[in-house]
């Protein structure tokens, strides 16, 4: 019996250690390399029928079927502006119900001081559904459930700004796809 109660502590004390060691490494990870943001291009935009603010969207990210967007940017766009245009989307987030829209994800804008609120333009070459990088901070994206659980977006978000030329940067570093950097034309 005394080498029964010696073995079960024994047997525990290596999974307790492993994970805490996990733990530890997880937050010196989070950066924008978590996020999985993809060049997207909008099909079909209409007005949401129950809230005054959003528009939705279908998107194409280069995946077997479009993604359902809802984007509260109607005081700042008219559906015509959507349609055809080329965004960048922040593809891992869980799916989730705006007024009732199923929402697949987020599309990427900049904000000014005066209100004002424009879309990160991707480059011209850029192909839709390639992956939006950052020098410095390379990996893979996190999954839904850890972008969720983990926080990740909230982590990252106020580190993403434009510089004095509209690039769209995280820590300072450019957000780049294609042969260029993401933009935000910032109208005075």
């Amino acid at each position: 019996s005394p080498v029964e109660a010696e073995g079960t502590p024994t047997d525990k004390k290596p999974k307790k250690k492993k994970k805490p060691q996990q733990q530890q490494q997880a937050p010196a990870e989070i950066d924008v390399s978590k996020l999985n943001i993809v060049v997207g291009e909008i099909k079909k935009a209409w007005e949401h029928e129950e809230a005054d603010k959003l528009f939705c969207e279908e998107i194409d990210c280069g995946e077997d079927e479009p993604r359902q967007i809802a984007s509260g940017l109607r005081a700042y766009y008219n559906v015509d502006d959507l349609v055809g245009r080329r965004v960048c989307v922040l593809a891992n987030l869980k799916a989730r119900k705006l007024v009732g829209f199923p929402s697949h994800g987020m599309v990427l804008c900049a904000s000014d001081e005066e209100g004002g609120v424009v879309f990160v333009d991707p480059p011209t070459d850029a192909k839709v559904g390639d992956r939006v990088t950052c020098e410095g901070f390379e990996g893979e994206p996190a999954t839904e459930n850890q972008v969720q659980k983990k926080k990740i977006f909230e982590k990252v978000y106020p580190d993403l700004r434009t510089d004095a030329n509209g690039v769209a940067c995280y820590k300072g570093k450019p957000l780049a796809v294609g042969g260029g950097t993401c933009v935000a034309s910032l109208v005075d």
